[in-house]
């Protein structure tokens, strides 16, 4: 399967390059006016460039360094989890665009690893767009935009499926979308969105069994510009743009734009509303907002321009011009406020290699917290990256970013960082640039950059071209903590990538996972760089159509362990996935893969459900139909290392306890079944056990269908 696999990846290659100058025609659907204002995803495919502007566009790769690699498993280089805070009025899952409330775009989920990689799909038939901003709740159900509102859709199955859904035009009148990037998921799995005509929804999607609403119910509707606005005593010019709950529950508000020049003179806000006021709501009372809401009033011409973060030191802001600590302290309490520098919006001139520009006026990434700092990126000449002490504000740690790129290229970072802090004094940020991909006219004075659609957003160029027509770019950046204060130092950079994807870390693998396009042969690829080294270890083609970009808005990770989603402009829902279970008695029977997840297993858990020792590997769980008497399931697992007489199994029963699984039922083998005694870490080994339909080890109550769930012990 090896060598198929390799000779496949090998033709894919030769083809790619023979035909990446293609300019086959490949058709989207058109935009319904109420599509327009959902989520920077709404416009559809724009023309494919013709052959000519194909053959005439100019690499910007320096030099080639991305590996061409046949695709085989990568050792797990396991990290410590990420030093988050448990937001209580948050999700306890990926509940927002950046994953947490600190906006770390870092994940404790398992991601694929390439044992047997392979790409499935999932076609759209309803929305405008592939999936774009995808969360999930802690039932697991992926939460997504739909034709200007919000649902729960099934991105596992050929054609995207919705289960449950709300839509303005639908059921409440319409006249507004709601803005999807800055939606989150409470602690009760409630989504809390902002809209385009200023109001803050609460939407219950599920009951209290889990079960998806095929309507959601709207408990909470609270128009909160003009709750400022009465508050303020001022007319507002700016919109609602982003929301987050703190640590107390208050619901934290920004107004502002993908882009706001202070010279124009907007007003804007921040501030908050009590959660009292909506725990008076929720409960189905009136509430006073005037008692209940509190703002700041900002220096017309600032505004907020990303995203919030918050943690148990209150809500941190950035706006164009300044950096925020707020808490609510029966009003808004400015704890500190850290102004920095920026040159303004940044576009394309004379002689660059690009047409768009930058997104934002100010700094351009949301910023991201760890339990001692703030991080974000300025937008100066050149980006620097900012450290702030979360208790002063202070300035502790800067450096320049992405400062040595080859001529004809401008830096700007809009994409949320990777920030990723280990625990032991080193907080290592990755910024990407992502210069170029922005809509030129965001610069004219009638341009709402509040907007969240992709027309608005986006620089059709790139969409047409692709990323030859952004700015190259990728870092990491580690801030050190020492004797006498903070250090900061480059550890790796890359000139040769061009992405305008999030880029996400997995904690439990120890890789970046990213989806750019190779800029040489056009081909949209999946990639995976190594976190110690930046020097990419896995790739695996998609197509060298220019639809297939990620659409600007990145990939999101899945919570079975086994899923990397990226939306494409060409309605189709990508997932990089692991094979790594099979049935070794019948080889051609495919597991569904989505029914197949690996989670990481505390050793803490793993002792108070039941194992004995210590816990080796991730906890497997799979299900497989149509079962036969014994059969036997192959699990694939590459991070195994000791004496294999000294592993025991074990599995949970229907009570969600372990127990110890008969030997007689399973063993560790090399691929092809061979017995094997010393395993080496890194080595791709397979755990073979032997299971029946109603067995003890059976978690399924449907008859022919086996659900078993297990994991390895020392």
């Amino acid at each position: 399967m090896k060598k198929r696999n390799m000779i496949r990846s090998a033709l894919s290659l030769l083809l790619a390059m023979a035909f990446c100058l293609s300019a086959a025609a490949c058709s989207g659907n058109q935009t319904t006016p109420e599509q327009v204002q959902e989520s920077p995803t709404a416009e559809p495919a724009a023309p494919e460039a013709t052959a000519q502007e194909q053959k005439t566009a100019e690499p910007v790769v320096e030099e080639k360094t991305v590996q061409e690699t046949a695709q085989a498993a990568l050792p797990v280089k396991a990290l410590r989890p990420k030093q988050v805070e448990e937001n209580p009025y948050m999700a306890k899952s990926d509940a927002n665009i950046h994953h947490d409330g600190y906006n770390t775009d870092s994940t404790d989920e398992i991601l694929p690893i390439g044992i047997y990689p392979e790409i499935n799909v999932s076609y759209e038939t309803t929305n405008a767009n592939a999936s774009p901003a995808i969360y999930f709740d802690s039932y697991g159900h992926a939460v997504v935009p739909l034709l200007g509102g919000i649902a729960i859709r099934d991105l596992n199955v050929e054609e995207t499926r919705t289960l449950g859904y709300f839509s303005p035009k639908q059921h409440d009148g319409g006249g507004y979308v709601i803005q999807s990037s800055y939606t989150f998921l409470d602690a009760e799995n409630r989504i809390v969105c902002p809209t385009s005509n200023n109001h803050v929804l609460m939407l219950r999607a599920t009951d209290e069994a889990g079960n998806v609403l095929p309507t959601f119910e709207k408990v909470l509707d609270i128009d909160i510009k003009a709750a400022a606005e009465a508050v303020l005593g001022k007319t507002l010019e700016q919109n609602l743009l982003s929301v987050v709950f703190d640590y107390e529950g208050n619901l934290w508000f920004a107004t502002g734009g993908f882009r706001i020049y202070p010279e124009r003179g907007q007003q804007g806000v921040i501030g908050y509303i009590a959660r009292t006021a909506i725990d008076a709501i929720l409960s189905g009372e009136q509430a006073n907002l005037a008692e209940a809401v509190f703002v700041h009033e900002l220096t017309p011409g600032e505004g907020a321009e990303n995203g919030i973060a918050a943690s148990k030191d209150g809500a941190v802001i950035l706006t164009n011009q300044n950096c925020y600590l707020l808490r609510a302290e029966n009003g808004v309490n400015v704890v500190w406020c850290t102004p920095y520098e920026s040159v303004g919006a940044k576009v394309s001139g004379e002689g660059d290699k690009t047409t768009g520009g930058g997104l934002a006026w100010g700094g351009g990434c949301s910023p991201t917290l760890t339990p001692n700092l703030v991080l974000f990126t300025d937008n100066q000449d050149p980006v620097n990256l900012l450290a702030l002490d979360m208790k002063t504000g202070k300035v502790v740690a800067s450096c320049p970013v992405l400062a040595n790129l080859p001529e004809g290229y401008q830096v700007a970072v809009e994409n949320s960082a990777i920030v990723y802090d280990d625990g032991e004094g080193t907080v290592s940020t990755i910024v990407c640039n992502w210069f170029g991909a922005g809509n030129a006219g965001l610069a004219d004075p009638n341009s709402d950059s509040s907007i969240q659609s992709y027309a608005n957003i986006y620089d059709r160029n790139w969409l047409m071209k692709g990323n030859v027509m952004i700015a190259p770019g990728v870092e990491r950046v580690d801030t050190v903590k020492t004797a006498d204060g903070y250090e900061m130092k480059s550890i790796w950079c890359r000139n040769d990538l061009s992405d305008t994807s999030i880029l996400k870390l997995s904690t439990a693998t120890g890789y970046i996972y990213g989806y750019v396009q190779d800029v040489n042969t056009s081909m949209w690829q999946y990639i995976l760089l190594d976190f110690e080294t930046g020097e990419t270890v896995f790739t695996m083609d998609v197509s060298n159509k220019y639809g297939y970009n990620n659409m600007a808005i990145g990939m999101y990770a899945g919570n079975s362990g086994n899923a990397l989603y990226c939306p494409t402009g060409y309605l189709e829902l990508l997932r990089l996935q692991d094979r790594f279970v099979y049935l070794p008695e019948m080889p051609y029977r495919k597991v569904d893969l989505d029914k197949a997840a690996r989670n990481v297993l505390s050793q803490e858990q793993f002792t108070a459900d039941g194992g004995a020792g210590n816990i080796m590997g991730w906890r497997n769980t799979v299900t497989v139909r149509n079962v036969h008497p014994n059969t036997t399931v192959a699990i694939r697992m590459n991070n195994l290392s000791g004496d294999a007489s000294q592993l025991k199994l074990y599995a949970y029963g229907t009570d969600g306890k372990l127990t110890e699984v008969a030997r007689e039922l399973w063993m560790i083998t090399g691929e092809g079944g061979q017995a094997v005694t010393a395993l080496t870490e890194g080595t791709l080994y397979e755990l073979r056990i032997t299971v029946a339909d109603g067995s003890a080890l059976d978690l399924s109550e449907a008859e022919r269908e086996i659900r078993l769930s297990v994991v390895l012990g020392k």
